[in-house]
This record gives C-alpha cells, structure tokens and sequence, in this order.
C-alpha cells in the first residue's frame, strides 16, 4: 500500500521523504485548502527529492468553477511540471451545478501528457459521486482523491469502499481527508491501496517525520 504525503513547503516534503513516504502532492496554503505552489518551489522539490513529486494545479481558492483565462493558467502550470519532470499533477474541474466539467479535465488532462493525473477533492462537492466516478474513468483519469463525499475520510469510509468497488480496478480512490495513525487501520476497510494525508500535527504547519514514519509502519505491518 502506498503512502502520498501532502506537502505544503520545501521541509515538508524533505520530511515526507526522510519519513519514508512514496510520493508528494506538492501545494502552498493550505489554510485555503490548498493551491499551487510557485514555480521555484515546484523546481527546488524536483531537484531534492527521489520520490515521485505531484503537483496540486489550483489558481486560486473558492469554487473549482474556472474561465478561459484560468484553464490558460492552469495548462501553463501543468507544462511548467512537465518540463521540470515531475511525476504528476492534481486537478479538478466543476460546473456551475457541481458536476464534472469533462471538457476543461479532459483539456488538462491533454495537456498533462505523460504526467500521472488525480482528480482531488472537488470531488467531494459533486451531487452523484458514482456518476462523476464514471464520467472521470471515460475522460481517463487515473486516480481521484476523496473523502467519500464527507467532512473526513473516516466519515465517508462507506462511500470510499463503494466507489473502489465502482472503480473496478480500472482507477485508483485514494482516501483523504483527516487520515491519521489513530485511525488509518479502520480505512482499511474500504479496500483501499493508496492512502493521502498532510501529516502535520494540530496546530502546526509542517509535515512531521514522526507522524509520516508512523503511517507507513501501520501500512507495512499490514502487508506482512
């Protein structure tokens, strides 16, 4: 099982690394749930790190209802992390009325070539969760980041374990949302292969190597 950490600076994700995580989505303020981060920190992370870096492709806070001008921004982002080869990019496009905006993905995940793709937790904001699961499978999205539709992951553990039988195998549903060592082994119950949380402890702002470390020993005791 697979470990991605949310890294919102450049000690977060060295943290996230030396705790033995497989991957970073890399972000800046997370205090507005997240946006994408500079181009400087995009380049420096690619330079330090040796696990897979994805990079969270987010222009401003608010809805995830974008204008031509933002989709240009964005697609100007996503080849900024391609010519610095990082590994992928995490997006997420709605309409006025919640659902999946499926020619602005599809635009992005065009744009994004080889680049892996994640549809984050705009997600949790759509209407039908197994209609939007089936339109972002069509468009060819790899993976999507969900709380299942609730406040924590913990809280939608029902709904994660039902769109990863939805899923069949052909996308990955990667819980996320509040994921902590004290209750990482109940989401083990959605059947889940790749786990995402910020590791930072309360009232903090960086990734902790000791709250990484401990996810991962937690998700190797359980494939022994």
């Amino acid at each position: 099982m697979l470990l991605e950490i949310c890294a919102n600076s450049i000690e977060s994700a060295l943290n996230a690394q030396n705790g033995g995580a497989d991957r970073i989505e890399l972000c800046s303020h997370l205090e507005a749930d997240g946006l994408t981060p500079s181009h400087g920190l995009i380049k420096l992370t690619r330079e330090l790190l040796q696990i897979p870096v994805f990079v969270l492709i987010r222009p401003r806070a608010g809805n995830f209802v974008y204008s031509n001008m933002e989709m240009e921004l964005m697609k100007e982002d996503i080849r900024h992390c391609a010519e610095m080869r990082c590994d992928g990019v995490v997006i997420g496009c709605l309409n006025e009325d919640r659902t999946i905006n499926d020619y602005q993905t599809a635009e992005l995940l065009e744009c994004a070539s080889f680049l892996d793709v994640t549809f984050h937790k705009a997600f949790d904001q759509v209407p039908n969760p197994f209609e939007a699961l089936e339109t972002l499978k069509e468009i060819g999205i790899q993976r999507i980041l969900t709380s299942g539709t609730a406040p924590n992951a913990l809280e939608g553990l029902d709904m994660i374990g039902e769109l990863i039988e939805e899923a069949e195998g052909e996308m990955i549903i990667m819980p996320g949302g509040g994921v902590r060592p004290n209750n990482l082994e109940r989401l083990f119950e959605t059947g889940a292969t790749e786990y995402h949380s910020a590791a930072i402890p309360k009232n903090e702002s960086t990734t902790s190597i000791e709250m990484v470390r401990e996810l991962k020993r937690i998700l190797q005791m359980a494939q022994q």
